[in-house]
This record gives C-alpha cells, structure tokens and sequence, in this order.
C-alpha cells in the first residue's frame, strides 16, 4: 500500500531551479527538509500554542498531538496533500462558553470529540457522493454567518477576562500586533501573532522591573498586588516529561454549543484543499472527503486523551506558497519536532505563562479577525444581503449568538449563543427557502472560491 512515505530527491537536492516546484512526492537533501520542518513549526506556533491557552488546556499536550495528527493526516491522504493539523482556533469561542457554564477541561474536550466524531461522518458522506452535500446543506450564506458569530461571540471574553488584567499593556500589545499584521512582509508577516505574544511577554517583563506589581484583576477575577509575568512555574518545570492526560467528559449541553463549529472546520478544510490543489497544479477533488475525514479522526485521537481538536493551517499555506516547496518530507519533519516540544513541560510552563494584558492585547485582532473570515466567505461567494432569503436569518442569528441570547426549554435543557444562532440560521434558511418566491431564489454557486470544485458528474 502506497502511504506517501517514499520520496524522489528533487535536482541536486539543494534548491529549485527557477520557477521549478518540489512536489508532494519530491524532496531535497535531508538537512535542509529538516530546516523546512522547522520554519513549519515556527509558522503554526503562533496560532496552535494560543488556542489551546485560551481554551485553557495543556499547551505542550496540544502541540504533542498536533504533531500526532499531522502524521494521520499525510497517512490517510497518502502523502497528497501536504498540510500541518494544529489546534483550531473556532473553537475557543466555545471552550470559553462551557467553562462559563461550569464546565471543566473534560467537558471541554468531550464536547470538541464529538465534533470530531462529526467531522469524520461529514468526510465520509463527501466522500461517497461528493461536494455538492455539503453545499446543499450549507450554502455559503449559512457558512458566513456561522463563522462570523463565533468569532464575535468571544468579544465579552476579552473584555471582561484579559483587558481589565492590564489594560495598557494589552494596547500597547494590539498596536504593534497591528503594525506587524500590516508593516511586516512575507514569513514575517505570517507570524504577525507570535511575534505579538514575544513582545508583550518581554514589554512585560520591563513594567515589573520599572513599575513592580499591579493592581488590578488576575486570572480568576480578583483584584489585586501581582507581577504581569510570573515564571515561578517556569523555574519548577522540569526539562523532559510527559505532558498532562484527562479523558474526555460528555455533557450534552456542551457538545450542543460546540456542534455548530463542524461548519467552519468544513469550510476550512476544503479551503485548503483547494489551495493546495491550485498551488500544486494538482486536481484532488477526489481527496477532499478523505481530508474533511482525516481531520476529524485526528481530532477526535486528541481529545481522547485531553487534547485540543485540529485542523488544517493556513500559516503553512503561506510557508508553502513563499519557499514553492510542498514536499510532504517537510510535514513528516516538522510533526517530529513537535512531538519533541510537547515532551518538554519547561516549554509549556513558559507558554502558560502569559500575563493576562498581552492576551487581551492579541484577542481583540485575533476574535475579530476570525469573525471576519464570514464576511469574506460572503464576499467570496457573491451573497447577496439584498435579498430577504439571506439578510433575515442570517440577521437573526448573528444578534442571537453575539449578543449570546438563550432560549430555556426545560429546567435541563437551555440553548444559548453559538448553539441557538447557528441553528437559527440554518434552519431559518430552509425553511424560509420553502416559502419565498421564486424570485429570491436566484442560482447561487454550489460551490465558493474558498472550496474544491467538482467535475460534470457532480464529484
């Protein structure tokens, strides 16, 4: 069984030619793949070790099975789609969600399993009878505005939970996140959020040896006299060891908050097929099931064991699209050295961390930059939010999940925010498409520019 492991050196193995690409199949010597595996790792850090702190889970566990998921991915894919899995991001709306509720991390990860579980269904559905399923069910006016209310709905988590810890080291670190979102080019620009972190641990760092403690709330709400950056965790951390396990924890009102995030990591993952296929020159429609599904049993592998759920990065997109090498060698090498980082607890220790104010600094770009992402799903797909078809459920449901209204059904069962808004939207969608005119039906594409097309047989 070819599982897209063998690798042709490409030229001298020293570099491309001009205009030449290293392929999926392809390599260069192995020192310098290694050196790409490395600048993979640096590109997804920034992202991959935030979410999991913000969805306060274990940062070295979640970097360990990102590396894990990575090597099912390119297994499953047979080495086609070159791709790094690192922690999603859509979903720390809803890890913030549960724990507001009272849930633990257990409840967090169970939740995030079936997603999993979820995702890995989708796959195989889109694997047996192709794209279109996922489209009929969700058309991207339905996609947008799921997208975009759980960016927006952790809009309260920055304002009540990480601003107030240091309001003005969270606007110094949200300026020059800024600049270096902007201001900054190529590789560098990629990382705009690591570098943003690095700053505002070090800026700091230098306000508790000018200013000395600070007055105002910790993590848990309290106010008080605190150091901005405590490392006494850093010093007790040991060099090697085992990051922290816990099984996963099933409540039913957890997962139904965190269902509605199966849309986005459809989206996502098709976005990067699609990417990857336009990059490579390569046609693996054929493949955008087995990645949707691929994804979804990694997920589901992480949180079996307390980790955060994964999905592809579009960090390495970039890596990949500026160095024109997609040589799968270079995933294999930067999931090794993942593994490496999530067997070193000092590490985690350090990511952990974090003071508050840089957080906050960091959250009110990053919430609202993956809110964003809905509207450009719009715009992307040409929706039309003219038509009262699209402008009132996606209207409705974006109110109920930002402003995180809650319907009570019993004295057990409440949904509230992402959970009703999203199901507002989809179902206010089809339902209202049985009554409208036909007017307001105009063709939409089955399929936006952030998807895999699909051949005349409908595949």
């Amino acid at each position: 069984m070819d599982l897209g492991v063998r690798w042709k050196v490409h030229g001298d193995g020293r570099s491309p030619a001009p205009g030449a690409v290293v392929r999926p199949d392809e390599r260069l010597s192995w020192p310098r793949t290694l050196g790409l595996g490395a600048q993979h790792v640096v590109a997804m850090f920034g992202a991959s070790f935030v979410a999991p702190v913000l969805m306060g889970l274990d940062p070295n566990l979640a970097i360990m099975m990102s590396g894990v998921a990575t090597v099912l991915f390119l297994l499953s894919t047979r080495g086609r789609v070159p791709s790094y899995l690192g922690c999603s991001l859509s979903f720390v709306g809803v890890a913030a969600v549960i724990r507001a509720q009272g849930g633990s991390s257990a409840t967090v990860t169970g939740a995030c399993l079936v997603v999993g579980a979820a995702l890995f269904l989708i796959g195989l559905a889109v694997q047996r009878f192709g794209a279109r399923i996922i489209h009929a069910a969700m058309p991207p006016v339905v996609t947008g505005a799921v997208v975009m209310l759980i960016g927006f709905n952790l809009a309260p988590v920055t304002a009540s939970t990480y601003w107030p810890q240091d309001q003005w080291t969270a606007l110094l670190v949200m300026l020059f996140t800024g600049l270096a979102v902007v201001g900054l080019r190529g590789f560098f620009a990629r990382i705009a959020i690591f570098l943003g972190l690095v700053f505002g641990y070090g800026l700091s760092w230098v306000l508790d040896r000018v200013f000395g403690q600070i007055h105002s709330a910790d993590g848990s709400g309290k106010v008080t006299d605190h150091w901005r950056l405590d490392l006494s965790g850093v010093a007790k951390a040991d060099w090697l060891g085992l990051p922290s396990f816990h099984a996963p924890s099933l409540q039913w009102s957890a997962v139904l908050v965190a269902l509605p995030v199966v849309i986005a990591l459809v989206a996502e993952n098709a976005g990067h097929v699609k990417a990857v296929g336009e990059m490579t020159g390569a046609n693996l429609d054929d493949k955008l099931g087995t990645a949707i599904a691929a994804d979804g049993a990694a997920s589901m592998l992480s949180t079996a064991v307390g980790g955060p759920p994964n999905t592809t990065y579009s960090e390495n997109i970039g890596v990949m699209a500026a160095t024109r090498v997609y040589s799968t060698a270079a995933y294999w090498a930067a999931a090794f050295f993942a593994l490496l980082f999530g067997l070193c607890p000092k590490f985690g220790a350090i990511v952990a961390a974090i003071p508050g104010g840089v957080l906050g600094g960091i959250t009110v770009i990053l919430y609202g930059m993956i809110g964003l992402l809905g509207a450009q799903i719009w715009t992307n797909a040409r929706v039309d939010l003219r038509n009262p078809l699209n402008l009132v459920p996606a209207a409705a449901g974006l109110i109920i999940g930002i402003g995180n209204v809650s319907m009570k059904f019993t004295s057990n069962f409440t949904l509230s925010g992402i959970a009703l808004g999203t199901l507002v939207v989809i179902t206010g969608y089809h339902v209202l498409r049985v009554f409208a005119p036909a007017h307001f039906k105009g063709e939409e594409p089955l399929l936006d520019e952030g998807t895999s097309s699909y051949d005349e047989s409908g595949r």
